[in-house]
């Protein structure tokens, strides 16, 4: 008989492989917008696309295969008139890529672009497709816009309005970067006319960081990245982080299984005759 400790081979047989992981209690969500906001956030945007005229041009071109050195071309081949190959080329202001690079490089497109370009805080507006699938594609764009304090949002159609224009198949995420003189920002009215519809993002572990910025103000930030790295802090720093910690409640982790394939029909080997 088998130790009441130990398995039996039977029941390692039976035994469904699964992984355990946390599961946090915090629940990442985008906050609502208003409709009357999501149709003018579209229109502003497809507005200014269209006034400018950024799109995205490929021009297909027809490759002949190529011939065999040793093969000789034949006279009949080159009394032929060469018309059919010169009808194929594209005219010469015909070029593949932007029409407008200047305005194509104060915009972040893409979820990939977006999220490097949050991570070196390049970007002053996020907006965000709604019908990204699956969901969690972009949910780690709220916290990363919340801790560099970028206004976000998720607006519907965005990619239905957006990528016509830009000349695109999809737009699931558009970023607008930062820019050193508002003459040299070609969406700076754009931005400054959208940032006051945007909802404010609820992340449920930083509430109250934006206060507490807002209080110290930016003197008193940049006095901090300017001290030395062995340099102590002030003691007046310490009671503010005490106050902090005292309000802030740990809320307990569950342990769950995840297991890989739950609906997969095993069927038991059939022996060897």
């Amino acid at each position: 008989m088998a130790t009441p400790g130990k398995l039996t081979k039977k029941e390692m047989k039976k035994q469904i492989p699964a992984k355990t992981s946390f599961s946090s209690p915090f629940s990442q969500q985008w906050s609502s917008l208003p409709q009357e906001d999501m149709h003018f956030i579209l229109q502003t945007l497809k507005k200014k696309l269209v006034s400018i005229g950024l799109e995205k041009k490929e021009v297909r071109v027809f490759r002949p295969w190529r011939k065999k050195k040793d093969k000789k071309p034949c006279a009949a081949s080159e009394s032929l008139p060469v018309q059919s190959q010169d009808s194929q080329v594209p005219e010469a202001g015909l070029r593949n890529g932007w029409t407008d690079g200047a305005a194509r490089r104060q915009l972040a497109i893409g979820i990939n672009e977006v999220t490097k370009a949050l991570e070196r805080n390049q970007l002053q507006l996020v907006l965000v497709c709604k019908s990204v699938r699956p969901k969690h594609m972009t949910t780690h764009l709220i916290p990363l816009s919340a801790t560099r304090h970028v206004p976000a949002c998720q607006v519907p159609r965005l990619s239905e309005s957006v990528s016509e224009p830009l000349g695109l198949k999809s737009v699931l995420a558009l970023g607008f970067r930062n820019c050193t003189s508002k003459e040299d920002g070609i969406f700076t009215d754009t931005v400054d006319a959208i940032i006051p519809r945007v909802p404010t993002l609820d992340v449920a572990w930083l509430q109250g960081t934006e206060a507490h910025l807002s209080a110290r103000g930016l003197d008193q930030l940049e006095e901090d990245v300017g001290e030395k790295r062995g340099q102590k802090r002030k003691c007046e720093d310490e009671p503010e982080k005490v106050a902090e910690s005292s309000g802030c409640t740990l809320q307990p982790l569950k342990v769950k299984k995840i297991i890989a394939n739950p609906s997969k029909k095993r069927t038991p080997r059939k022996k060897k005759a």
